[in-house]
């Protein structure tokens, strides 16, 4: 069972470079999960084969925000947002519920520069972790997207100078280090390549970055524990162009 998620930034602009159909055919996912779609309903027709079931969630304000999944697999039932958040009108999570897990692709808030978010994110933070326990009573869950959040120094390119900017704040890295604790949960790049630096999801579109590869790492695939013996294969496809971000995988055997 193979699973990719991928920030297009604008699912718009990344159709309209002609990447993002290229991508979807060639990683021939059975669940591709999309961030930042920014799109309202009807703004975009896409040449998905039929196979594929859509959900989408679209934000409130235009041009802003969203998320979408399109699934081989048909679910039990789709669910979006988080009731206890407020800022559910941002469009930022999509659940599936599958016989034996429940799939969430998620857009994290960003803490935004100076910091003007972070209050909201740490209560995001919070919570999101209620909100996956609260899934996981019943069954294991597999969270992907992008979670605007580098967790440890080798997931980005310049530690040293980024500690009190967004997405590797320590307020940040410590409520990550609770979500994977206190949720059970594996960040599964990192569990197969403990060691591995110098790949990242991401790169500022400023002073050639990409080139340089001054990136971070911050989309994700995690899972429940309980899903570690299924746990193949983990990747991220940095060959792949037409976003600030690439697409990341993960196999799950079946």
């Amino acid at each position: 069972m193979k699973f990719i998620s991928w920030n297009v930034n604008g699912l718009r602009a990344c159709v309209g470079k002609g990447d993002f159909g290229e991508a979807f055919a060639s990683l021939d996912a059975d669940v591709f999960c999309l961030q930042e779609t920014k799109l309202q309903q009807g703004q975009i027709e896409l040449d998905i084969p039929s196979e594929y079931e859509q959900f989408w969630n679209y934000a409130e304000k235009k041009g802003y925000s969203g998320t979408a999944v399109f699934s081989r697999i048909k679910p039990l039932q789709a669910t979006y947002g988080m009731d206890a958040y407020k800022e559910d009108k941002e469009g930022r999570i999509i659940c599936l519920e599958y016989d034996k897990y429940y799939l969430i692709t998620v857009y994290t808030p960003n803490s935004k520069q100076e910091l003007l978010r972070l209050d909201d994110r740490m209560d995001w933070e919070d919570a999101f972790l209620r909100y996956i326990n609260d899934l996981q009573k019943k069954k294991p869950v597999i969270i992907c997207g992008d979670m605007n959040i580098a967790h440890e120094e080798i997931d980005l390119k310049n530690p040293a100078t980024n500690h009190r900017n967004a997405g590797f704040t320590d307020e940040e890295r410590e409520k990550r280090t609770a979500i994977l604790k206190e949720g059970r949960l594996i960040d599964t790049f990192r569990f197969l390549n403990p060691d591995t630096e110098g790949v990242y999801s991401w790169w500022s579109y400023r002073a050639n970055a990409r080139k340089n590869n001054a990136g971070w790492r911050i989309d994700y695939f995690l899972i429940s524990e309980a899903l570690k013996g299924s746990l193949e294969n983990a990747g991220i496809h940095t060959e792949i162009y037409g976003s600030d971000h690439c697409p990341v995988e993960l196999v799950l055997k079946d």
